[in-house]
């Protein structure tokens, strides 16, 4: 492999400056802007696009079953009306352990979790998912 080359299996997930090296996969690292059409009056020719809002997408962080159940009691403190917010980051590593890239996410809080899926003839190892809202991404 290249040294230059930027390997995107080298990540560690910190949670309050906490690093969580667990998990086995990590989406939603997105911004989006709404792009709203606008029809100019006497102008058939085109429609303006213009920007309107940017959002950004929740976070999933996916790993294997352990016996904690931290992810779960943290969801659950949402459903009986605490919202805990943490900070999140997701750190990426070249081949050396230097740090490549950090996408921080402030006041992230579950909005959604779920537990493993099970086959009788299944050999795959049991993966719990939980899904982060938060209020914005930094990238550093």
């Amino acid at each position: 492999m290249a040294e230059e080359s930027m390997p995107n299996c080298r990540f560690y997930v910190q949670i309050d400056g906490i690093s969580q090296a667990v998990f086995t996969e990590v989406s939603g690292l997105q911004v989006e802007t709404v792009v709203q059409d606008y029809e100019e009056g006497g102008n058939n020719s085109f429609i303006h696009r213009i920007p309107g809002r940017t959002k950004v997408g929740n976070i999933t962080l996916k790993r294997g079953i352990t016996k904690s159940n931290d992810f779960f009691n943290w969801y659950k403190g949402l459903i009986n009306g605490k919202i805990t917010r943490k900070n999140l980051s997701v750190v990426m590593y070249d081949v050396k352990g230097t740090e490549m890239l950090r996408w921080n996410f402030d006041s992230a809080y579950p909005v959604k979790w779920l537990g493993p899926q099970f086959a009788a003839d299944g050999k795959t190892i049991a993966i719990e998912t939980l899904e982060l809202a938060h209020d914005g991404l930094r990238l550093e």
